[in-house]
C-alpha cells in the first residue's frame, strides 16, 4: 500500500475531525488563495528554538541575527516532526526555514539520505544546496545537488557514497531513485519547495511517483507563494494534519523596496531608455527582466552593440553557461544581467539592489518575485518598470494585488539606490 493510500485510509478510518479533514477548496483558502494558520506560537530569537550548538554557530556564521516572520513560526512545528504547509513569497527566509528544520534533525552519523528537498528549476536547486551547506558548515552535514544537466555517473557516485540531504529537480531524482543509486528508505523528510511553481510545471506524476517510494510516516514540508487548487490537492494527498503558517503578501518583499514607472511610448523606444539609465545600474548590481528568451537575446545583443557591458541568461542555455555567468554575477565582476523569469524565483544575489522590468511580468504573482530580489531581509531595492500604453492596465492591476502605489521615477532615482 503506497504512503497516499495510508493517508488516505487514516482519513477514513477516524472520519472528519477538525484536523484531519481533507478541507474543501473554498474551506481553506479566501479570494486571495490565502490558507488560514493553525499555528500562533511565534519563536522571536534562534536561541530559543532549543537548537544544536554547531547548527546555531552556522546559523549566526551565515549572517542571520533575528529570524524572519516565516522562521519565526515555522522552524518549530518543522523540527517537533509535524507535517507543515507555509504560504510565503520568495525573499522572507523560508529556505532557512526549512534547511534549518532539517539539520535539526538529521543524524550525522548515518551517512545515508535523511532529508529530500524537491525544487522546480535547477537555480533554485543549487541556491538551496549551498544555504544547507553554510548552515551545516560546522555539523560536518553533507548535502548534494541532483539535478538535470549534469554527469549522471558523477551523480551516482556522490549518491552512493552517501549524502545526508539531498535536493534536486524531480525528473533527475526520480531518476537517482530508480537507478538505486539515491535510497529512500532512510528519508524521513520531505520538502516540497515553489510546490505551484512545481506543479505548473507538469511535475504532478513524478512527484507522486518519488512519494510512493518514501516510508508512510515520512514528514512532508510544502512551501508555495499560491494555493491553486493543484497544491490543495496535493496537500490532501500527501500531508497529515498539517499545521498551517501564511505570511501575508504585503509584509513581505515588497517593505523597503521603492517602485518606480516610466513611461515609454512604443515598445522600440524601451532600449533608448535603458541605455540611459546604464550608468545608474552600473554603480550598483541590476537585474534587467524581460518575458521571453528570444529577447533576452536581442537585447543582450543590442547593448553590446552599442558597447554597455551586460550579461544574459535564460533556459536555452547551457547548464555549464548558467553556472558561469551566475558565478561571475554573484561575486560582482558583472555587473548588469538580462534573464527572464527562470531567475525571478529563489536566486539570493545580495548585492542586487536594482531590478528592472524591460517587460512588464505576463503573470502578475511573478511581480514579487521579480522584485524580491532587491530588498530580501530589509534591505532597501528599487524597482523600475517600463511601462507602455497598453501595459498601463497591467501596472493598474499589479497596484491592486499588491496593495501598493507605483509612482512615476524621479529625476534623482541614483539616489535612492
Amino acid at each position: 500500500m503506497s504512503v497516499i493510500d495510508v493517508r488516505n485510509e487514516e482519513w477514513e478510518r477516524n472520519g472528519p475531525t477538525p484536523e484531519n479533514e481533507p478541507q474543501d477548496d473554498n474551506a481553506q483558502m479566501d479570494p486571495d488563495g490565502l490558507i488560514e494558520s493553525n499555528w500562533d506560537e511565534v519563536a522571536q530569537n534562534f536561541d530559543a528554538m532549543n537548537l544544536k550548538e554547531e547548527l546555531l554557530r552556522g546559523i549566526y556564521a551565515y549572517g542571520f541575527e533575528k529570524p524572519s516572520a516565516i522562521q519565526q513560526r515555522a522552524i518549530i512545528p518543522c523540527i517537533t516532526g509535524r507535517d507543515v504547509i507555509a504560504q510565503a513569497q520568495s525573499g522572507t527566509g523560508k529556505t532557512a526555514t526549512f534547511s534549518i528544520a532539517i539539520l535539526q534533525q538529521i543524524n550525522t552519523a548515518l551517512r545515508e539520505c535523511q532529508a529530500l528537498i524537491l525544487a522546480p528549476t535547477r537555480e533554485l536547486a543549487q541556491q538551496i544546496h549551498k544555504v544547507v551547506i553554510a548552515l551545516g558548515d560546522f555539523m560536518s552535514a553533507q548535502c548534494h545537488a541532483c539535478i538535470g544537466g549534469t554527469n549522471v555517473r558523477e551523480d551516482m557516485r556522490k549518491l552512493e557514497a552517501g549524502a545526508h540531504v539531498v535536493v534536486g529537480t524531480p525528473g533527475r531524482v526520480y531518476d537517482m531513485i530508480t537507478r538505486n543509486a539515491l535510497r529512500s528508505q532512510s528519508i524521513k523528510m520531505f520538502v516540497l519547495d515553489e510546490a505551484d511553481e512545481m506543479l505548473s510545471r507538469g511535475f504532478k506524476d513524478v512527484i507522486h511517483d518519488i512519494f510512493k517510494t518514501l516510508s508512510p510516516d515520512v514528514q512532508v514540508i510544502l512551501l508555495s507563494a499560491t494555493m491553486p487548487p493543484d497544491v490543495l490537492d496535493v496537500t490532501k494527498s500527501f500531508m497529515r494534519n498539517p499545521i498551517r503558517i501564511l505570511v501575508k503578501k504585503e509584509v513581505l518583499t515588497l517593505e523597503g523596496i521603492k517602485q518606480f514607472f516610466v513611461y515609454v511610448e512604443k515598445d522600440e523606444w524601451k532600449l533608448e531608455t535603458l541605455c540611459d539609465l546604464y550608468d545608474t545600474l552600473s554603480i550598483t548590481q541590476a537585474v534587467i527582466f524581460c518575458n521571453t528568451r528570444r529577447k533576452v537575446d536581442w537585447l543582450t545583443e543590442n547593448m553590446h552593440k552599442r558597447d554597455f557591458t551586460v550579461s544574459a541568461m535564460h533556459g536555452d542555455m547551457e547548464q555549464k553557461e548558467r553556472d558561469v555567468i551566475m558565478r561571475q554575477f554573484r561575486t560582482g565582476s558583472s555587473r548588469v544581467l538580462i534573464t527572464t523569469d527562470l531567475l525571478a524565483r529563489g536566486i539570493d544575489v545580495q548585492q542586487v539592489s536594482l531590478v528592472i522590468n524591460y517587460d512588464l511580468p505576463s503573470n502578475r504573482e511573478n511581480y514579487i518575485h521579480r522584485i524580491g530580489r532587491g530588498g530580501r531581509f530589509g534591505r532597501k531595492g528599487v524597482a523600475i518598470n517600463f511601462v507602455t500604453e497598453e501595459d498601463k492596465r497591467a501596472l493598474n492591476d499589479i497596484e491592486q494585488f499588491y496593495n501598493t502605489t507605483i509612482d512615476e521615477m524621479p529625476m534623482n532615482v541614483a539616489d535612492l539606490i
